[in-house]
């Protein structure tokens, strides 16, 4: 999912690399905050995150597995903390336009173990494009905020998928 962001590359970047806005950003209603680890992410740290799913509360353990400054950030996520599920990887990669930034969301699921009872099977390839949205417009509303007030919203009209 792409979509033009009306924010600096860096202000993004900072605000995605800091696992305590994880909450506040996501779409899909999964996250419930409460992370453990570093407050500034760089490739290697590993934090977790409590979750809720179907009524039931756990804490994923992530792992930063890609890393550029201002430019990109993945992380691979091993659902309740065990090795032998999960490794789907949630990807933000942001490019400088005059008008802002140009977002590259992906939730990539190509990296999961058992992928049928992690991806297929809750739905998520459906469920995550909506989710997706909704992140990319809390992470606008957000930077908007750390901003100041004089930069307009991301609106759904800015599509560039």
């Amino acid at each position: 999912m792409v979509r033009l962001l009306h924010a600096r590359p860096h202000t993004l970047f900072r605000l995605l690399a800091d696992p305590r806005n994880h909450a506040q950003l996501d779409g899909s209603g999964l996250l419930r905050g409460d992370p453990v680890g570093p407050d500034r992410l760089k490739l290697g740290d590993t934090f977790t995150m409590g979750m809720s799913q179907a009524g039931r509360a756990y804490r994923s353990v992530n792992q930063v597995v890609e890393f550029e400054p201002n430019r990109r950030i993945a992380w691979r996520s091993t659902g309740r903390g065990h090795s032998l599920i999960g490794g789907q990887r949630w990807r933000y990669i942001l490019h400088r336009d005059p008008a802002g930034t140009v977002v590259e969301h992906a939730y990539v699921w190509g990296y999961a173990r058992m992928p049928l009872l992690t991806i297929w099977l809750p739905g998520f390839p459906r469920r995550m494009r909506p989710a997706m949205e909704r992140s990319l417009a809390n992470l606008a509303s957000l930077a908007v905020e750390q901003q100041g007030r004089g930069i307009p919203r991301t609106t759904s009209g800015e599509n560039r998928s």
